[in-house]
């Protein structure tokens, strides 16, 4: 039997051991120190009863879990990365192109193949509007650019060219003044129904024409000055009286076509005042009712107005034309045919107003100067003069005719 106090004395001990954390010996048997392997240098390591897992935990193959736990057995050896077999590449088996898509050409193909022919590339619609069908037109390119370039430079040429020469034609010869004077007597010269048809269509073209050049330099010119939404407004009832009042033009140009036509066919009195030298000529020489260059401008705002109004209802109405390269050509001929009409229109604005005395009075009143009408028209002057002598003072007493004579 131990001694009692050596009993108590190693009970205290394993309690002390105990609560510092070092292993009683009588848990169990504690391997000394200097016969634990480590480093070297002698410093002792503990060795954890889990193996650690995760990458950068000890030398090599950590982060591992062992295959066995079995003491003695040892666990098969991986093979590194390197040392992997490489898989044998495969060929993937191509995918079936879509049911829609099968021996069909893809669409840049199309475009390509419809390109090169001049075509579009269009899919089938069901609406009257066929044009809307269209997917790809390479033609629009060209369109575009004619739309942003050609027409705008052109406009600003004949435009601008013409109130220059205008100008330069009033700086250097003035207004033609009425040689002889006024003689204070008048003779009519348009009637009611040619005036008001003349006055209807100048308005209509004056509100056509702005609203035109509005669409074409707005954007450059009125937007940056009144601002975007006042010119999105402006630009919206511009484009309603563009169609509408459009309507009140294509009827002006159609009674001025009919009323018109005849006193505006060449005769021989016309090819003598151009011989004359027309605007230029010395003189006066003599001219009817309408001079030759009055008749190449009436001729001229006919055929324009016809086509302006032919081209404008199928821009207005798509669905007349099925094919978007015709919408497109009537765009190019009504834009080419407004510039021009526009230019001329300025010239015939001056001849008719500052121009000319005495011309403007036959539209605003009706009736012109007597000398004005010699001096300008003077074969028209005479037939008229005639005409009215035989409605006034006709022959009361005709000839009798003797019977029986031949």
């Amino acid at each position: 039997m131990p001694h009692p106090a050596r009993l108590a004395a190693v009970l205290a001990l394993a309690a002390g051991l105990a609560w510092m954390g070092v292993p009683s010996p009588l848990q169990g048997q504690v391997v000394p120190p200097q016969q634990q392997p480590g480093p070297p240098g002698g410093a002792p390591e503990v060795q954890a009863p889990v193996p650690e897992v995760g990458p950068g935990r000890g030398g090599v193959g950590s982060g591992q879990v062992p295959d066995t736990t079995v003491p003695g057995e040892s666990a098969p050896v991986q093979a590194s990365p390197s040392q992997a077999t490489t898989p044998t590449p495969t060929t993937a088996a191509p995918a079936p192109p879509p049911f829609s898509a099968r021996d069909v050409p893809d669409a840049g193909e199309l475009e390509l193949q419809r390109a090169l022919r001049g075509g579009v590339i269009e899919g089938r619609v069901t609406i009257p509007n066929q044009a809307a069908g269209v997917l790809i037109q390479p033609q629009g390119r060209e369109w575009r650019q004619f739309r942003t370039r050609w027409l705008t430079i052109a406009g600003v040429v004949a435009l601008i060219g013409t109130v220059v020469v205008l100008a330069l034609i009033y700086m250097l010869g003035g207004r033609t003044r009425i040689e002889s004077g006024r003689s204070g007597r008048r003779i009519a010269r348009y009637s009611l129904l040619e005036r008001g048809t003349h006055w209807m269509v100048a308005f209509s073209f004056v509100i056509l024409a702005l609203t035109g050049l509005n669409i074409t330099y707005g954007a450059y010119v009125l937007r940056p000055l009144i601002g975007a939404e006042a010119f999105t407004a402006l630009t919206l009832w511009g484009q309603v009286a563009h169609h509408f009042i459009a309507f009140a033009f294509i009827l002006g140009v159609l009674i001025l076509l009919v009323h018109w036509a005849r006193d505006n066919l060449l005769r021989r009195v016309d090819i003598a005042w151009i011989r004359a030298g027309g605007p230029l000529a010395k003189g006066h020489p003599p001219a009817g009712k309408f001079n030759a260059g009055q008749k190449l401008l009436y001729w001229f705002s006919m055929l324009a107005g016809v086509l302006l109004s032919v081209s404008g209802i199928l821009l207005m109405m798509p669905g007349l034309l099925d094919d978007v390269t015709q919408q497109q050509w009537a765009h190019v001929a009504h834009g080419v045919l407004a510039m021009l009409m526009i230019a001329v229109i300025l010239g015939h604005i001056y001849l008719g107003t500052i121009g000319t005395e005495g011309a403007f009075e036959g539209m605003s009143d009706g009736d012109v100067d007597y000398n004005y009408a010699r001096e300008h028209h003077s074969q028209w002057l005479e037939e008229e003069v005639a005409r009215a002598r035989r409605e006034v003072a006709p022959d009361a007493n005709p000839p009798v005719r003797v019977a029986g004579a031949d």
